[in-house]
């Protein structure tokens, strides 16, 4: 099979609206929370998320087609648009891909919800007329989670394997797998991966209060999002997107292509128990990483760096280190362990995208992302856990894992490995 490598990456955050800017929130420690701006949120019993700051999508993408896009699918290609550059794999006119046969490159992209905030505009538009459907023309396209990967294969040119993983919160690991099996099994030699999410709507903010599933820290957005902290009180909702280029090696040094970090190996799994709920002793998220440990041939002692799903929730974190401790036994000791959606937020289907970007970063430059918002030990976690919290750790970084869980049980787990002959 083919070695996987990864030569482009893309990102837009609540802490930075490009790989440099994410890097630096990341490394700083920074909160991306804050009052919600997209809407009136005075009556929501949540009034703040992770919102994607200062950001004008017209500098990649074309005024008129943004105008006809939705806000998920802007970041999907904003994102997009950035990785492709670091791989050096964009043309002279920057929306096709050179040095790469068109038929054997493809995009498969995340999204767990879509467009959810076009569908709440033009609902809300046909609830304020007289009742005659006066809807948008482009209101479908703008709406449906596989757009995402529609635009960008459109844009570049991407005629091989192209659609949507939709796993809720699991499906940035999901499409990432996905792809990077294009690549393994001979199906591609360039894929770009990723996801995106902007649903920071009055549908979502009131859907997930409903399911008592947000932090109410309307006094604090900043440190809102607290994993492990023992007075966590729920996630805190995200929007953005990250991009990965993926490449066999044997394509990308043979166009001598800058290589950042390599896929290990990756897994997937069930917890087959709850609509919601994780269970409780972490028997699928748990099997997610034993596998991904097989499939790339390491030892649980190899692993330097555990992105962990970390949302913040009561039950859920505590359930996800329950399943690292049974998945690397006495090895998890010397490993360090971070969520950074305390930091960017939870982007649902997207979370996956940036949180493989932060393991790459990682990598890269040989640090470990903080559990920022930490002020009070949980007696139900394990103090002997390196949690990483509140300031980045300076440490050689080989390999790194990242976890990602979603409702209905999915499971996601993948390994990425600095990069060598």
């Amino acid at each position: 099979m083919n070695r996987v490598v990864i030569t482009g990456i893309g990102a837009l955050t609540a802490i930075g609206n490009s790989v440099p800017e994410y890097l630096e929130g990341l490394r700083s420690g920074r909160s991306g929370a804050g009052p919600i701006t997209h809407f009136d949120a005075e009556n929501f019993k949540t009034r703040f998320a992770c919102e994607v700051k200062d950001w004008d999508p017209t500098t990649r993408i074309d005024k008129r087609e943004a105008r006809r896009q939705d806000r998920y699918t802007l970041m999907a290609l904003f994102s997009a648009d950035e990785a492709l550059q670091m791989a050096g794999l964009l043309g002279e006119d920057g929306n096709t891909i050179s040095a790469v046969d068109p038929d054997r490159a493809g995009c498969i992209w995340a999204s767990g919800i879509g467009g959810l905030r076009s569908l709440e505009e033009q609902i809300e538009i046909y609830e304020g007329g007289d009742g005659t459907p006066r809807y948008n023309p482009f209101m479908i396209p703008r709406m449906i989670a596989n757009m995402g990967a529609g635009h960008i294969s459109m844009r570049y040119n991407l005629r091989g394997p192209s659609y949507a993983t939709v796993s809720a919160c699991a499906s940035g690991g999901h499409a990432l797998a996905a792809a990077a099996d294009d690549i393994r099994l001979g199906r591609a030699d360039v894929m770009v991966t990723g996801g995106s999410e902007a649903v920071i709507s009055k549908v979502a903010i009131g859907g997930f209060n409903s399911m008592k599933a947000l932090s109410t820290r309307n006094d604090d957005p900043a440190t809102a999002s607290r994993p492990y902290d023992a007075d966590r009180d729920g996630f805190v909702l995200g929007e953005g997107a990250g991009a990965i280029v993926l490449e066999s090696l044997e394509h990308a040094k043979a166009r001598g292509a800058t290589i950042i970090a390599e896929i290990g190996g990756y897994a997937a799994s069930s917890d087959a128990y709850h609509i919601s709920a994780p269970h409780p002793e972490g028997a699928g998220a748990k099997m997610a990483m034993i596998n991904a440990l097989k499939d790339a041939g390491l030892q649980a002692e190899d692993v330097d760096y555990i992105n962990t799903h970390g949302t913040s929730t009561p039950i859920g974190d505590t359930a996800e280190l329950k399943a690292i401790k049974l998945a690397f036994g006495e090895a998890v000791y010397g490993a360090n362990i971070s969520s950074t959606k305390s930091m960017t937020g939870h982007l649902l289907g997207a979370a996956a995208a940036i949180e493989a970007v932060a393991c790459i970063l990682a990598i890269q430059h040989n640090f470990v992302p903080p559990t920022i918002n930490h002020f009070s030990k949980d007696p139900d976690i394990d103090e002997k856990l390196q949690l990483t919290f509140n300031e980045a750790v300076e440490r050689r970084v080989d390999v790194a894992i990242s976890n990602t869980f979603g409702f209905g049980g999915h499971n996601s787990a993948t390994i990425f490995k600095r990069y060598s002959e």
